[in-house]
């Protein structure tokens, strides 16, 4: 009402007198540090909402809908090898790959497969990157008929579309997790498989994001693409945008890209891409959705729509990386 929210730590205090308190006693069955990185997260949610970056302040959950808690300095030892000791319990885990540098942070997170992860947040030096320049850049148009068109000829990415795929599965799953009393063991054992399924079509999406990530970053020294509405696209297209998994490739893409010292840059999304005439510089403001292919009123030429604003895409951010239309990648997310 007021435009403010109880500070980060007033609120760490007003926590650490609720602990002590009969109410609240489950509190301390799990490390201090544990419950103040949930005082963090309710700030930042509230940060980001009066920044306007959040269209609605943090919701409260439940405590068992909590997915992941996180450690800092203490509360948790790790010697090496596959095993961490967490609130004095030892636990193995799969050595995924080395960890490198200084330990700062340990995440330990449920996912609704039953399935635990433990992330190591480390800080160490930044690695040297050699690379070997291709001295080839591109311009991409995401799309919903092709994933990414290129502006050279014949570079056409189509997505695999796993939801799609299991679509017959999933509603399988989800049909007989209805049916079953809520509650009994026939209802964890279903909720268990449409978990299951959901998650492995979400690791089929993720995998090919990293590949073609990992493919476009080692052929490219450069890449431009479109600053796109994804909430938007998302309310326009719903089912299909999720399954093309615009958003996620987005974030993995910077991470990729910084890894392998490749030029990530996007254009501003308000940049007529799609209705500029790559050949004259014409806008056509009545072309609309619906319109895969135009003719330019000023030139005569002949456009495929996706593949006339990858062009377009290409020679701003070419012509502007770095300064006015084209900014740098956000920043590198590990997803």
């Amino acid at each position: 009402m007021f435009g403010g929210y109880i500070h980060l730590y007033r609120l760490q205090k007003h926590i650490a007198r609720l602990k002590k308190t009969a109410r609240f006693a489950h509190w301390r069955s799990v490390g201090s540090q544990a419950v103040q990185d949930i005082v963090r997260r309710v700030d930042l949610g509230y940060q980001k909402f009066f920044r306007k970056e959040n269209k609605r302040p943090p919701k409260l959950r439940k405590r068992w809908k909590h997915k992941s808690f996180t450690l800092k300095q203490a509360g948790w030892s790790y010697a090496g090898g596959n095993v961490v000791s967490i609130g004095g319990i030892a636990y193995r885990f799969h050595h995924s790959r080395d960890i490198e540098g200084t330990i700062k942070t340990v995440t330990l997170k449920r996912m609704p497969t039953g399935r635990f992860f433990v992330f190591f947040s480390c800080e160490g030096p930044e690695p040297d990157i050699v690379r070997v320049k291709t001295g080839r850049t591109a311009g991409f148009d995401f799309g919903l008929q092709r994933f990414l068109t290129g502006n050279n000829p014949g570079e056409e990415i189509d997505a695999p579309q796993p939801y799609r795929a299991a679509l017959k599965n999933l509603r399988r799953a989800s049909r007989s997790f209805s049916l079953k009393q809520r509650g009994s063991n026939h209802w964890h054992q279903a909720r268990l498989h449409l978990a299951r399924t959901h998650a492995r079509v979400a690791n089929q999406r993720r995998a090919w994001h990293w590949e073609l990530a990992r493919q476009l970053c080692e052929t490219y020294d450069a890449i431009y693409l479109e600053d796109l509405n994804l909430r938007g696209m998302q309310r326009l297209w719903g089912r299909k945008i999720s399954d093309l998994g615009h958003g996620n490739f987005v974030r993995i893409l910077p991470h990729v890209a910084k890894q392998t010292g490749t030029h990530l840059g996007f254009v501003d999304r308000y940049f007529p891409s799609s209705k500029l005439c790559s050949v004259c510089g014409y806008i056509h403001h009545e072309l609309g959705l619906r319109d895969r292919q135009w003719t330019c009123p000023a030139c005569g030429a002949e456009h495929d729509r996706d593949h006339n604003a990858a062009v377009n895409i290409h020679a701003e951010g070419a012509s502007s990386a770095g300064v006015d239309g084209v900014r740098p990648a956000p920043p590198a997310a590990v997803v």
